[in-house]
């Protein structure tokens, strides 16, 4: 009977621990799976909007929507063995929108939602983004509560008052566990020379200790609860397939590293903005985030040869919606001629294609894979 006893707490503990989890888990709950290559998720953090037309002062914070502009960007990409990849993207990055134009790469999702923000950052840096997760500003706090605190290194005195946006900061310089307020305040934090950089940098050093102590066997029993936090503040695209993905990714223990999108301070007309060092971004995401494996990031020319006006364009989109990332159209003579592709890799982008047959043709300049369009193109 004592044993019985036992047997009935021990499972209402542990239905007590899981519960924080409990609505996540009813809409994800798969089996942890190994990926076969690395999953790229698109986190933003999404600014606070404020009803201005409330008869109280300060005003208070509307209903969460997801649709204001992104006050973090992270890029982060991970791997089947632990490996997470984090790039900061700077919320002033210069980049344009795809349908909207030119601007601030935060005004995206006001333009056109979250997949507008994930077009831009994929077009911006060239890799392939599967998911996003947007969150709001309560689920920082409530993480860091959620994990007992994250302990990091302030490095230098910050003090700030905003009642207006109900932020009020004041941090001294030294190592400490911040609970979830004192976080919140260590992460906004801009009014220092480095403005919105030296937050991402905050922003990884947080990333990279909290990753250090999910790592910890110790704290196993709060991940439910940082789990549920994090479900209660966000708003995302995941699959189930996709979280099974990263759950099993997980089970190695993080090991985060931490880049941020190279460039420098400029000004477009009387705007402040950051003007990325193409380039020096180019190096980085080659080295550190492309799949080789993965045919979205290969260069794609598409040429039509023989096939209906405008088949090349609708192709180009219907692979850019697929997530690739590199696909430009080609002109070259016209002829009779059957759809085909050249390239190392040309088979793999034919399936996605859906039909077309591989040779030996010269490829387009600067393309990795060519598909040359022809008379067996389906009419739109």
């Amino acid at each position: 009977m004592r044993r019985i006893v036992w047997v009935l707490v021990a499972a209402a503990g542990l239905a007590a621990v899981v519960a924080p989890a409990a609505p996540f888990l009813s809409r994800y709950a798969a089996v942890p799976r190994a990926a076969d290559g690395p999953l790229t998720v698109l986190l933003a953090g999404v600014d606070v909007d404020y009803d201005d037309s409330a008869a109280v002062w300060p005003w208070p914070a509307k209903a969460e929507s997801y649709t204001t502009r992104t006050d973090t960007i992270m890029l982060t990409q991970v791997w089947p063995d632990g490996r997470v990849n984090v790039l900061g993207v700077p919320r002033d990055s210069w980049v344009n929108m795809p349908g909207y134009g030119w601007g601030k790469v935060n005004g995206a999702n006001v333009h056109g939602g979250p997949e507008m923000l994930m077009r831009a950052v994929q077009d911006l840096t060239g890799v392939p983004v599967d998911a996003y997760a947007l969150v709001s500003l309560n689920a920082i706090p409530a993480l860091t509560d959620a994990a007992g605190g994250v302990t990091v290194d302030v490095g230098q005195a910050m003090k700030y008052d905003d009642n207006a946006g109900k932020l009020h900061i004041d941090l001294k310089p030294g190592r400490q566990r911040l609970d979830g307020e004192q976080a919140a305040g260590f992460l906004r934090f801009r009014h220092d020379n480095l403005g919105d950089i030296g937050r991402i940098a905050r922003q990884q050093q947080f990333v990279s200790a909290l990753g250090a102590q999910v790592r910890n066997p110790l704290n196993v029993w709060r991940l439910p609860m940082m789990v549920g936090a994090v479900d209660r503040n966000m708003k995302t695209n995941l699959t189930r397939a996709q979280v099974a993905a990263l759950s099993g990714a997980a089970l190695g223990g993080p090991q985060v590293r931490t880049f941020s999108v190279p460039g420098d301070f400029g000004y477009r007309g009387a705007a402040s903005v950051w003007e990325v060092d193409r380039a020096a971004l180019n190096a980085l995401v080659g080295k550190e985030f492309r799949d080789p494996d993965d045919v979205r990031a290969l260069g794609v020319a598409v040429v039509n040869t023989d096939a209906p006006d405008g088949s090349a364009g609708r192709l180009k989109a219907r692979l850019e919606g697929l997530g690739y990332s590199n696909v430009w159209i080609v002109n070259e003579s016209r002829g009779p001629a059957r759809t085909t592709a050249s390239g190392a890799a040309a088979a793999r982008v034919l399936r996605d294609v859906g039909f077309g047959t591989v040779t030996d043709q010269p490829l387009a300049a600067g393309a990795d894979v060519t598909v040359r369009l022809g008379s067996d193109t389906p009419a739109p």
